[in-house]
């Protein structure tokens, strides 16, 4: 009885080696089970307009409740400006020169008036080197050298009035029903007191804003209650 041969395999006598993945392939995505956090985080993002809460907040969570529109305050937010108990006008600003021995110094001097239309007003002068500061002596001033004007009780003056103030010279009558008026500052002047049904003609040539108002303040005194 003749043995059985032995089967060989004549292709290759090498082992073949196993393949092994890339390890720089990308892994295959993978989808996180319902109820988790990455869920809630994507369905809250498709709902909130593509928008995550903030600081990792859930919709639900701290930081990620926008359904109030509750905003914080803002920081070193300006508090309101109160209303000044008089209303302003600037009727003249200069720059001054002073000539010192160590150079030219320069100040700016400021003509204000003030008053609170109805019946209160006045003129102030004030200088410094900054022009707010110059503004507030100014206001001062004015507050200072304040009058009060005799009128009735629809605002117009008793009387003509004709005055005449350093190189200004001033003249105020009643006019019912034709308004206020005047020119250059003596028109800011009658304005900030309130007076109403007013003509003012000034005679001079002088274009001195400060001593036209200031003749428009002295007619204003020579006033007498009817």
């Amino acid at each position: 009885m003749t043995e059985p041969e032995a089967i060989t395999d004549n292709t290759s006598d090498t082992a073949v080696p196993p393949v092994v993945p890339a390890t720089d392939a990308p892994a295959a995505a993978t989808v996180p089970p319902e109820g988790s956090a990455a869920t809630s985080a994507r369905e809250y993002s498709s709902t909130a307009g593509g928008r995550f809460p903030r600081r990792g907040g859930t919709a639900g969570g701290p930081g990620g409740d926008r359904s109030n529109n509750a905003r914080r305050p803002r920081r070193g937010a300006r508090p309101e400006r109160t209303k000044p108990e008089f209303d302003q006008k600037i009727i003249s600003i200069r720059r001054v020169v002073r000539v010192m021995g160590g150079g030219r110094r320069f100040s700016f001097s400021v003509a204000m008036v003030i008053g609170d239309k109805r019946g209160k007003v006045g003129v102030g002068i004030g200088k410094a080197g900054d022009t707010q500061l110059a503004i507030e002596k100014a206001i001062r001033d004015a507050k200072k050298h304040m009058i009060i004007v005799p009128m009735n009780k629809d605002s117009h003056i008793p009387h003509d009035v004709h005055v005449k103030y350093a190189s200004s010279e001033v003249m105020m009558m009643p006019a019912p029903g034709r308004g206020l008026v005047a020119g250059s500052s003596v028109r800011t002047v009658l304005e900030l007191a309130g007076v109403k049904d007013i003509t003012a003609k000034i005679f001079s040539r002088s274009k001195n804003k400060l001593n036209n108002a200031r003749a428009a303040v002295e007619a204003l005194k020579q006033l007498k209650k009817a």
